[in-house]
This record gives C-alpha cells, sequence and structure tokens, in this order.
C-alpha cells in the first residue's frame, strides 16, 4: 500500500471485470453483452444529436429517460432513477441505505461486486451459501439483517429465484432495504416490479447494457418507492450530478421506446440459449437452468480450466472463473447462432 493511499483502500480487492482482448476474428462469449447491435431508433437518435451543444451541460434530471422508463414499466416518474451504469446505482444505494456496524447479506456465490463495495463502504456482510444446486437457501434471507442484495436471475448460475420468494424476504425484512438486481431478468425471468407499489422497502436496479445492447454507453436504472429514489438522487447530487452525458440519454431514450425491437433480441437470445443448453447437454454437459443469456456449465470429465484454456486457443473466450465451488464451471454468454455452433464445434474437437 502507498503511503499516500488513503486507509480505506488497505486491503481492499477491487472487482475484476470481464477480459476485454483485442484478438482478431474473436469469438467474445465471456461478459455476457448482447450479440445484437442496439435499437437503430437508438443509433438514429445520436445520429441527430448537435454536436454544438456538447459544450453544454446534459440534463441533470435525465428528464426525457425518466419518463419513458415510467411511461413502458406503468409507474411514477418519481419512482424512477438514472445512472451511468447499473454498477454506479449499486454503490449509490450502498451510500443511501446502508450503515457502518450494521450487517447486510448476499449469497456467496453471486455478482462479485457486492462485496467489493461493502469492503469498500466499510460495511459488515454476511455471505450466505447457496444450496448444492446452487438455489438460494431463502429462509437465511429472511430477517436477522439490516439489508439485503439479491441478483435474481443469479449471476454466474443464471437461476430464476422466483417472485414468490422474493415477497418471501420482503416480507420478513421489512424495515430494511431489499435490493433485487434485475440485470438479466428480461431473458425470461419474472420481475419483481409488480410488488413495487406494495413493498416501500423494495429497490429494483436494471440496466441498459444487456437487453438492450447499449453496455458502451453505460446506462442504468432503478425503480422503486418515491422515498427511496429520492434518497438515491440525494446521493447522486452530493457525488455527481451529471451522471450521465448527452449521448447516452439519447439513445438510451429511444431504445427504452423501441419495445418491438426490444422483444425481437431478447426472443432470439432466448432461442439460442435453449438450441445451445440442449447440444451440451447431449455431449456430457451439465447445464443449469438459466433465466439470463449466460449459461452456466462444466463437463463430466474434462475441467473447467482446461476447456476455458483450449477453447481460448481456437480464439472463443468464456467466462471461467477459480474460486471455490465452481471452478470447475464456465460462465458462457450466448452470442449469435453461428457463434454457438463454433463454441460446439470448438468443444467437440476438445472432448
Amino acid at each position: 500500500m502507498n503511503k499516500f493511499w488513503s486507509s480505506r483502500l488497505e486491503g481492499i480487492k477491487p472487482y475484476v471485470p470481464g477480459e476485454q482482448p483485442k484478438i482478431v476474428n474473436l469469438i467474445k462469449l465471456n461478459t455476457n453483452e448482447n450479440p445484437y447491435p442496439p435499437s437503430p431508433k437508438a443509433i438514429e437518435a445520436v445520429n441527430k444529436l448537435e454536436p454544438g451543444t456538447f459544450r453544454l451541460y446534459p440534463d441533470p434530471e435525465c428528464s426525457g429517460l425518466v419518463k419513458a422508463i415510467a411511461d413502458c414499466y406503468g409507474v411514477k416518474n418519481e419512482q424512477v432513477f438514472v445512472g451511468n451504469g447499473s454498477d454506479e446505482i449499486l454503490a449509490f444505494a450502498y451510500l443511501a441505505f446502508f450503515d457502518k456496524g450494521k450487517e447486510i447479506v448476499f449469497a456467496d456465490i453471486t455478482y462479485s461486486f457486492y462485496p467489493v463495495y461493502a469492503d469498500f463502504f466499510g460495511l459488515d456482510y454476511r455471505q450466505i451459501p447457496l444450496k448444492d444446486d446452487f438455489t438460494f437457501a431463502v429462509d437465511a434471507f429472511c430477517g436477522g439483517n439490516h439489508g439485503v442484495i439479491i441478483a435474481n436471475p443469479n449471476a454466474p448460475t443464471g437461476i430464476d429465484m422466483g417472485l414468490e420468494n422474493i415477497e418471501r424476504i420482503l416480507k420478513a425484512n421489512p424495515d430494511v432495504v431489499v435490493i433485487v438486481d434485475e440485470a438479466y431478468v428480461d431473458f425470461g425471468c419474472e420481475t419483481a416490479l409488480p410488488l413495487i407499489d406494495k413493498y416501500p422497502n423494495l429497490l429494483i436496479i436494471r440496466t441498459f447494457s444487456k437487453s438492450r445492447s447499449l453496455a458502451g454507453l453505460r446506462v442504468g436504472y432503478a425503480i422503486g418507492d418515491e422515498k427511496l429514489i429520492e434518497a438515491l438522487n440525494c446521493v447522486k447530487n452530493c457525488i455527481n450530478s451529471y451522471t450521465l452525458d448527452r449521448v447516452a440519454l439519447a439513445a438510451a431514450q429511444a431504445a427504452v421506446e423501441d419495445k418491438a425491437y426490444f422483444e425481437e433480441t431478447c426472443g432470439k437470445i432466448i432461442a439460442t440459449r435453449d438450441v445451445t443448453v440442449k447440444a451440451l447437454r447431449e455431449i456430457g454437459f451439465t447445464v443449469l437452468d438459466s433465466g439470463a443469456n449466460f449459461i452456466f456449465a462444466k463437463h463430466e470429465t474434462v475441467s473447467g480450466t482446461e476447456l476455458f484454456k483450449k477453447l481460448r486457443e481456437m480464439g472463443i473466450i468464456v467466462r471461467h472463473f477459480s474460486t471455490p465451488r465452481i471452478n470447475e464451471w464456465l460462465r458462457i454468454t450466448i452470442g449469435t447462432d453461428d457463434e454457438m455452433s463454433a463454441l460446439i464445434e470448438g468443444i467437440k474437437k476438445i472432448i
């Protein structure tokens, strides 16, 4: 640790993002990006921007995008918050709702940013082990804590917790905020949005990176009770009032308004996922049922490390986690039909 660093950084293990390799003709299936381009209307909206306006600050309230999201999901503008990617909104939520000396909980196998933020902000936390089949131990989330974070569907497993279990957790934690991270919900899981008006402690966080193909613009949003949104805005305006630039605002608003394209591309990914799961199971893989745009799989005889390395030699990048319980598993993003066919053929050569 450098002598100029603050004590906050002592012992911190930063989040490790998925690799972004610069390899020619790469089949990139490691970071859950959408294989299809953004909505043509989003591209058109960006092209229509007047470059001369870039000298001006963007709308700090992100009014057009907030309204588009509210209209899309049938909520009030005051129930919507937008930010620079869902990760930033998660950070704001940790600051807004969790206190030092009070324990928050999340799963032991889940999005690895959750413990990073807890460590960075000096929060106590407890990681609740998933069951042997990687499903949530729901009862362990029900009370006795000061905050809950759930990824649904979970990452990297892709498993859907189910709305009834989310509601059980909300009922059992009426006095603390329950964050449901729905980054992948658009690929086949049931959203917790119907519970927003029923539970004032529910905050749903989502991203435009996955189902709306805007990972490069960094746009996220949250939906919840007006008082929760007010708290997020308070944190935002203590850190950076202008979280989204003009390009991101224009593209995101057009993308959320283009419902037909959104449904078309999500449908394609779901169909390709189902075909891929079937093909992998036929060649000796255990594949968890997924509600996301990725799958979690392991082979009965070939190790995850060997598969990862040999696929990489073929120019096919998947995600491998060298952590206990999941080191034999691969997280594989769903790409185009051609990309997934190349993956299957590559794996067949290896095994």
